[in-house]
């Protein structure tokens, strides 16, 4: 329940920030009834916010550092919204193993960034077993768009493309040719999605009167995360205490 609201006051935020944003083939997107791998090219931070308001009403699940979850104001947020921590340097086979868990036993699916960041050669790996593994199909999808939060203020044009599921049922072995394979068929969806975006650029008109919605909604806007962080802040110290309680009760 969390997770949906999280995910919509977040949307939201964007929207008062931006309200710019641009989906493309949203028809391409799997049914919520199915489980799925949604894959794209990391480039900012709120690419995943923009992918995951598109695919609502599915949920998902996704990897973050460790690191990330010792704030416990942070840690609470991400959590909430599927995060689950993992070792960069040194991944257990629990890296494979919850997701995989999760995508064959509850409604959930997997969110992954293959690409752009020096682990890109091992997540595509894991992209690829974690899918043979779960018997699910992989969905492409690429972010253009601002980059920084200056030019996000700004208004720049936000667009999300959503590409062909890709199936690989017929790769029968996940040894070094068949994950070179599944990378090969990710980066051409990549690559087709993104030239399809820049043949759209300028397409797009800026709405004259677009601030006035966003200038009418900013008390409210303001009061709903003042709220959202007072809870948050008595919320996280109670279930970081729940936790090592339940940690110590195994």
């Amino acid at each position: 329940m969390f997770y949906i609201y999280l995910r919509n006051f977040v949307a939201f935020l964007l929207w008062m920030l931006n309200g710019n944003a641009h989906y493309h083939n949203k028809d391409k997107i799997l049914d919520p009834s199915e489980n799925y791998i949604l894959v794209a090219p990391h480039r900012t931070w709120w690419d995943p916010v923009y992918m995951a308001f598109a695919t609502k009403p599915k949920e998902f699940i996704f990897m973050a550092k460790k690191e990330l979850f010792k704030n416990a104001f942070f840690g609470y947020w991400i959590e909430k919204c599927g995060a689950f921590p993992i070792d960069r340097d040194r991944p257990g086979p629990s890296t494979i193993k919850y997701p995989t868990k999760v995508l064959k036993a509850s409604n959930r699916s997997l969110i992954m960034f293959p690409s752009g960041s020096r682990h890109s050669t091992d997540v595509k790996g894991g992209v690829a077993v974690i899918a043979k593994m779960a018997k699910v199909r992989i969905l492409p999808a690429v972010y253009q768009g601002p980059r920084t939060f200056k030019a996000l203020a700004k208004r720049e044009q936000v667009d999300m493309n959503f590409g062909n599921a890709i199936d690989i049922s017929d790769i029968k072995e996940m040894d070094e040719a068949g994950i070179a394979e599944v990378a090969r068929r990710i980066e051409s969806e990549f690559d087709r999605l993104d030239a399809e975006l820049e043949a759209t650029k300028g397409t797009h008109r800026r709405m004259i009167f677009g601030y006035i919605p966003r200038l009418i909604l900013l008390v409210p806007a303001i009061l709903i995360t003042l709220l959202t962080v007072l809870f948050t802040m008595v919320a996280a110290p109670i279930h970081k205490k729940l936790k090592k309680s339940a940690l110590c009760q195994l």
